[in-house]
């Protein structure tokens, strides 16, 4: 079981998942302060606790997830470069980040995947 744990969880650099662990909790803290700023319902606590649960596994996840969006459009373009508007761009990265974020759970076992037979391969 360990073996799988590091080939598949510790597949990825550490410094490559820190770095999208960072900015996949962007969206986790922007939800949970929009939530806690609304004003309450009747009965409805602030913080669901299947909304907390699902935040946490997406911020987890998200790093997996956008390893394998960045190796499909790498894919994709190849070495092609796009220019364009750099406000379109940060536009669109973060549009990426969000539906890697929201999408985590789904996407991620691919990424995981991938690192356990590519690790498996190496040794």
């Amino acid at each position: 079981m360990q073996q799988v744990l590091s080939k598949t969880f510790g597949g990825l650099s550490r410094p490559y998942y820190f770095r999208h662990f960072v900015f996949g909790l962007i969206f986790p803290v922007f939800i949970f302060w929009m939530l806690s700023h609304a004003k309450p319902s009747s009965g409805q606590h602030a913080f669901p606790f299947t909304l907390v649960i699902i935040a946490i596994l997406n911020t987890v996840l998200y790093p997996y997830a956008r390893f394998v969006y960045e190796g499909v459009i790498g894919f994709l373009m190849g070495s092609n470069v796009l220019f364009v508007n750099a406000f379109i761009a940060l536009w669109w990265k973060l549009v990426t980040m969000a539906l890697c974020w929201s999408l985590a759970i789904f996407i991620a076992p691919i990424g995981l995947g991938y690192l356990y037979f590519h690790h498996s391969r190496a040794r």
